[in-house]
């Protein structure tokens, strides 16, 4: 499975990964919500977040926009539920017929949480499933 970057992806990757010396193995320019998400290496997070959330808030004030993180996972069901983080996710199921879709069954004080305002985290986790783990949607159960 290939990611084509633009050029604008490029760099903001650059200047993550120098600004906090993980690895970005992903970015996707949000600009309808002006924000940015980076997909981080797998055991990565914490050196992306850095010691109080230093590290992530340089890279926010350096690019100007808001910055989500999302760790990257061996698994299509963990990787569908690190990208709905921070919300609780008990249970991803992948169910592979016409679509693969992923189930991911949410705490109901976090659903909220999961999609996000205007539905920005679960369309991000769509974009980032469908890009990383041939996952065609991402449904809340």
């Amino acid at each position: 499975m290939t990611v084509t970057l633009s050029d604008e992806a490029r760099q903001y990757i650059a200047a993550f990964e120098d600004e906090t010396g993980a690895t970005a193995r992903d970015c996707i320019v949000d600009d309808e919500f002006d924000r940015l998400v980076v997909l981080v290496a797998a055991g990565e997070m914490g050196q992306a977040i850095g010691a109080g959330g230093q590290a992530i808030q340089r890279v926010e004030e350096q690019v100007g926009r808001e910055v989500k993180l999302v760790e990257d996972a061996p698994t299509a069901a963990d990787f569908v539920a690190n990208a709905l983080a921070p919300a609780a996710v008990y249970n991803v199921t992948i169910s592979e017929n016409d679509d693969t879709v992923a189930y991911a069954e949410v705490a109901d004080e976090d659903r909220g949480v999961a999609i996000g305002a205007d539905g920005r985290n679960i369309a991000a986790a769509r974009r980032l499933a469908d890009r990383h783990v041939d996952v065609d949607d991402v449904e809340l159960t």
